[in-house]
């Protein structure tokens, strides 16, 4: 395993970006905030990176503290990469991030990737500056693929691929150019609900407030 990389200041910052500076390091915790990933799944989330350079961050936020490394019980009998409470506590440090860059978002170029859980944390950023913040499962549609989200929680994680694994208390459809917008900070949830671009459905509290408001 390298030696840690550091820039040896006495600094908190400093210090916060010998953990986290390296590139492809906080787009892993974004993928890993979906829970327990296996490596192929990281591979072929993170378009771009190579195979070296993905095994080795993995390798150096192990070593930080950040991540951990365990194998799954059979059937599946894989190993898997999960965030440790550590990690998990760079979610706002994203979230910030993702606000910070809304305005350099602009429209999809041809050559940029995109994944339908993606939008997970530009959602959950947007129920949250409109005060949706109590602990709820949102199931999410897109022409992409479905993703959920889990609002408000204080541990494990903050969304998934797929279906929501119960009946969640809302469901949201909408395409990819209402999703971008709300990714741009150009839209809030509740906008686009009163203007019938995205569609509530369910009979959960958060659903009620979104087809009430």
């Amino acid at each position: 395993m390298s030696p840690r990389r550091s820039y040896d200041q006495y600094c908190s910052a400093a210090r916060a970006l010998d953990a986290v500076g390296d590139r492809w390091t906080l787009l892993i915790v974004r993928e890993l905030l979906a829970g327990p990933r296996r490596y192929t799944d990281l591979h072929a989330d993170l378009p771009g990176v190579s195979t070296d350079v993905l095994a080795g961050r993995l390798r150096d936020m192990e070593r930080d503290g950040l991540a951990t490394r365990r194998r799954l019980p059979p059937p599946g009998a894989a190993y898997v990469y999960e965030l440790t409470p550590r990690g998990r506590e760079l979610l706002p440090v994203l979230q910030a991030l993702g606000r910070w860059g809304e305005g350099d978002l602009g429209e999809r170029r041809p050559t940029d990737a995109v994944r339908a859980h993606w939008f997970a944390l530009p959602l959950l950023r947007a129920l949250d500056d409109e005060g949706f913040r109590d602990v709820q499962l949102v199931e999410v549609h897109l022409e992409e693929g479905d993703f959920h989200l889990h609002v408000g929680a204080q541990d494990g994680p903050v969304h998934g691929e797929g279906p929501a694994p119960r009946e969640p208390d809302a469901r949201l459809a909408l395409d990819a150019a209402t999703c971008a917008a709300v990714a741009r900070g150009q839209s809030g949830v509740l906008e686009a609900v009163r203007a019938g671009r995205i569609a509530v459905s369910g009979e959960g509290t958060l659903a009620k407030a979104l087809r009430e408001a």
